[in-house]
């Protein structure tokens, strides 16, 4: 009979000895020449069994399904076949097996599939495949599991990000460092992109015109620089996909704060892709504005020294009318005017009532803090005790068992400490917030009106919730605690008796 041999290996296993396409091929004639068929074609590839696109392996099936006669498709194992149990072109190679068209041969597995396969035959045929993939699952997961280690011990596990470069420590492993020509552009990016004066177009202008390049010297493009924007690496802390939490590289040097890292992820979330930046500073600027109707952002414009605004409609279901930025300060100034007219009678009775929301506000972050602080304590004598455990050998307990709870237990209490950090932030910019919101509040038109345009974008972005326009009109809802001044100012009942 003819044969066709198949002989295939992965980028993962090209340098495995005895599994490389020569010696595939070879133990596969040799394999036809004792069985004294007729080999008509050979094929030998590189390619992933365990991926869904197979280009290489798509041809040869094409091939096999034009054969005029019977013919004998010849593996060297069942893995060589595929390692992915959803294989679509697993069960067409089969039938085509069981209808008699074709022979499969897997020769080092001395199994055939054809029209008089057995029950037996079959379920070790299944079996093999499953145990294929479980094989290539477990390299991959066991890669991202060492993967993590060396993070964690400092270690590096591929290029270093923009502003690090790869080096080597005094006992020969590979490290990152910050890289001196260019850690201190990046964390200067960060720091300008933080003022929300910049989009990701002017931001790139302006880190390229100080100097920042690539590992190849170019300039960076526009979604290199987003791209770093993102990463928490800079911070020192690595995402784990596989426990889906951050944990921290103690011996990676952060490049940026962490009060940076989020203010800056929170200006690029907030802002719209499809606006185009202005570099002229307008009090609506950085997309503060959007339109009520179609949810798009506010674009600012200038006709003969008028500054105006209009829908940038990006989903093309509104009409472009532009509206004079004096008319959207209105009811702006409109609310400063109720901040300012606050007596100062019932502005001290706000003082002891926003207190009392104040109290609550504490006693709630109070005890998330010790409720946090107690499941820290709780996961430190779990690892103290499995510490002893081991140690003493108390239980029967294995090196690798016990490596693999110490992690998880670490990765626990590494969680919690970002929780506390979170709650302990909160806390703090909560008791600020209070301490200086009355200031604020009885002076906040002539803080305004003496304020930059950009501060005056950024007051605006303090005290405004969800502004849009809705036809020429602009509303809004008041920030907290801003809501609560006016609120009671406006209704104060706790005046009385």
């Amino acid at each position: 009979m003819k044969a066709i041999i198949l002989a295939r290996v992965s980028t993962e296993e090209q340098k495995e000895a005895g599994n490389s396409l020569p010696a595939q091929v070879k133990r596969l004639e040799d394999y036809c020449q004792r069985k004294g068929f007729e080999i008509v074609e050979t094929f030998s590839f590189d390619e992933s069994a365990y991926k869904t696109k197979r280009d290489e392996f798509d041809k040869v099936i094409a091939l096999i399904e034009n054969q005029k006669e019977k013919v004998i498709v010849c593996f060297d194992k069942v893995d060589r076949l595929s390692r992915n149990i959803f294989d679509p072109r697993v069960p067409k190679l089969y039938q085509m097996a069981r209808d008699g068209k074709i022979e499969i041969h897997f020769a080092s597995d001395g199994q055939i599939l054809d029209d008089k396969t057995s029950s037996l035959q079959k379920t070790n045929f299944n079996m093999s495949l499953v145990f294929a993939e479980y094989y290539s699952s477990a390299i991959s997961d066991n890669v991202k599991r060492a993967f993590e280690a060396k993070r964690r011990r400092g270690e590096a596990t591929g290029p270093a990000s923009l502003g690090y470069k790869n080096d080597s420590s005094l006992d020969g492993k590979k490290i990152v460092i910050p890289d001196p020509d260019k850690a201190h552009l990046v964390t200067k990016l960060f720091e300008l992109y933080a003022t929300g004066n910049y989009s990701i177009k002017t931001l790139r202008t302006e880190i390229t015109r100080l100097g920042l390049r690539t590992r190849e010297g170019k300039e960076p493009s526009m979604s290199v620089i987003e791209n770093i924007l993102k990463k928490t690496v800079y911070t020192g802390l690595a995402y784990s996909k596989k426990y889906n939490l951050y944990y921290p590289l103690p011996k990676l040097h952060p490049l940026v704060t962490k009060e940076v890292f989020d203010k800056c992820q929170d200006i690029r979330t907030g802002r719209k892709l499809n606006v185009i930046f202005k570099s002229k500073s307008y009090i609506f600027g950085n997309c503060l504005l959007h339109c009520k109707d179609c949810g798009c952002a506010y674009s600012p414009e200038t006709h003969k020294g008028l500054n105006y605004y209009s829908c940038t409609n990006s989903k093309g279901i509104c009409k472009k009318e532009l509206v004079r930025e004096e008319v959207l300060l209105e009811p702006i100034y409109g609310l400063l005017g109720r901040f300012e007219g606050i007596p100062e009678a019932v502005q001290n009775g706000l003082v002891n009532e926003l207190r009392k929301t104040s109290e609550t506000e504490v006693e709630y972050h109070n005890k998330e803090i010790k409720r946090i602080q107690s499941e820290y304590l709780k996961v430190q004598e779990k690892i103290d005790r499995l510490l002893d455990a081991f140690l003493e050998q108390t239980v029967s307990i294995t090196k690798d068992i016990y490596d693999k709870k110490m992690q998880s237990l670490k990765d626990q209490q590494t969680k919690l400490g970002i929780e506390l950090e979170e709650h302990t932030k909160a806390d703090h910019d909560y008791k600020t917030t209070i301490a200086t919101v009355f200031t604020i509040a009885r002076n906040a038109k002539k803080i305004f009106d003496s304020s930059e345009t950009h501060e005056k974008r950024a007051f605006l972005n303090f005290i405004l919730q969800n502004p849009v326009v809705n036809g020429k009109n602009l509303e809004f809802t008041t920030k907290k605690p801003w809501n609560l001044v006016l609120e009671l100012a406006s209704t104060p009942t706790w005046l009385r008796g």
